[in-house]
């Protein structure tokens, strides 16, 4: 765990003084408090500011009923209004902006390791600072009287740099089967380590874990590989035993090399993508498991072509190529697009990235980048439209990627006639 310098509640209350507020907030705040609510800040962003971090949206939890807060403003949308919540619309046109207000409240049992069974409207702010995911997320701050809350210590983990679960760290896991990967990302993003009963609660609710949506699992593991150094929150995520259930088995390689991987994952930039890629690396040879773990965390269709691309198995040799046609042909089977990050993928050397560069800047790598095209061969009565004429032009382009200066029309010509005659 890191030491860091403490925070006093004194230093909390003058780092979110010297917050500029949207000014929304802040009216939607007012009319709260002059109407005799209790009404604060929570969640990530107060802890960002703590941090003196660049923060996200700011959440007003109030001890209002939501017909209380829908009775307070001329335009609300009743967003989620079973669960507190109820959205304030301040302005119009260009100058609209909406606050979300949500409802002190208390939680029923979870059967499903997502939602509640039951909402319980509270007026206490402790009650509903108790049903937080982690201590550092369970801040309060009133903007209008400055009033600081912490009723967790969770300025003392601040100091210690821990994520640590409010309460019973395995009863706060079992009512929602993602906070142990929530964990593990703040690990990541805020460059904490898990707070040891936190740690050890998790493998208690890899089978609940496993129960949440593939969507919701790619999105927290996508936030991680982002972080600055992602191995802060994958080293935990293959500690607690989470690894299998968020990628999938990947085989004895991948569990062989998965240190080595996940020291990698911080040499390079922070592209959650190529990362991502990178952590699949070593199971290149075993294409049905990266696909099955692809199929389960459900990638966008780009997202999936760049990690099938980089995970080829015949990229594992190209800064080892020497010649300008041989790398010309490996760059033209993993696609120009990726050649920039399968060489940060290997972690090829400066003088191979250079080969490389110079030996495909300006050469045809696909048919479409040939300086003739297959109009042009039938126009010239050089080829007949047919199958036939798509093989001319795949010889064409690799007699071109031999010497990249006879990518011109009249030279492509007299090649095409002559494969013809």
């Amino acid at each position: 765990m890191d030491d860091r310098t403490p925070i006093t509640p004194e230093d909390a209350r003058a780092r979110l003084r010297s917050t500029t507020l949207p000014d929304a907030l802040r009216t939607v705040a007012r009319t709260l408090h002059d109407a005799g609510h209790e009404v604060v800040v929570v969640g990530g962003a107060v802890r960002d500011c703590l941090l003196e971090r660049p923060h996200g949206d700011w959440d007003l939890a109030t001890s209002a009923t939501p017909d209380e807060v829908m009775g307070l403003f001329r335009k609300t949308i009743p967003t989620g209004v079973e669960h507190g919540t109820v959205t304030v619309v301040q302005g119009r046109g260009e100058r609209r902006v909406v606050v979300e207000v949500t409802t002190f409240r208390g939680d029923g049992e979870y059967h499903d390791g997502r939602r509640p069974s039951a909402v319980t409207f509270l007026r206490d702010l402790e009650g509903d600072l108790s049903r937080r995911d982690f201590t550092v997320n369970a801040f309060a701050w009133n903007p209008i009287t400055a009033v600081f809350t912490d009723c967790f210590d969770g300025l003392a983990d601040l100091a210690r740099g821990v994520v640590r679960a409010v309460g019973d760290p395995a009863a706060r896991f079992q009512e929602d089967g993602l906070r142990a990967m929530r964990a593990v990302r703040f690990c990541a993003t805020l460059g904490f380590d898990l707070d040891p009963a936190t740690h050890d609660a998790i493998g208690g609710a890899l089978e609940i874990l496993a129960r949440v949506s593939r969507e919701r699992v790619r999105v927290e593991l996508i936030k991680l590989l982002a972080a600055p150094r992602p191995s802060r929150g994958l080293a935990p995520l293959d500690e607690t035993g989470m690894w299998p259930v968020a990628l999938g088995e990947l085989g004895e390689a991948e569990r062989a090399a998965r240190s080595e991987s996940i020291a990698a994952c911080d040499r390079l930039r922070a592209d959650p993508v190529l990362r991502l890629a990178r952590l699949y690396w070593p199971a290149r040879a075993e294409r049905a498991r990266i696909e099955a773990s692809l199929e389960q965390l459900k990638p966008s269709k780009v997202e999936r072509r760049r990690v099938s691309a980089l995970t080829a198995p015949g990229i594992a040799a190209l800064a080892a190529l020497a010649q300008g046609p041989d790398l010309r042909r490996a760059a033209a089977a993993l696609g120009r697009e990726h050649v920039g990050d399968a060489l940060e993928l290997l972690e090829a050397p400066a003088d191979a990235r250079a080969r490389l560069h110079a030996a495909i800047d300006g050469a045809p790598l696909t048919i479409g980048e040939l300086a003739i095209g297959g109009r042009d061969l039938v126009a010239a009565g050089a080829a007949r439209p047919g199958p036939a004429l798509g093989d001319m032009l795949r010889s064409l382009l690799d007699w071109a990627m031999e010497e990249p200066a006879r990518n011109e029309p009249a030279a492509l010509l007299e090649r095409a006639r002559a494969l013809g005659s």
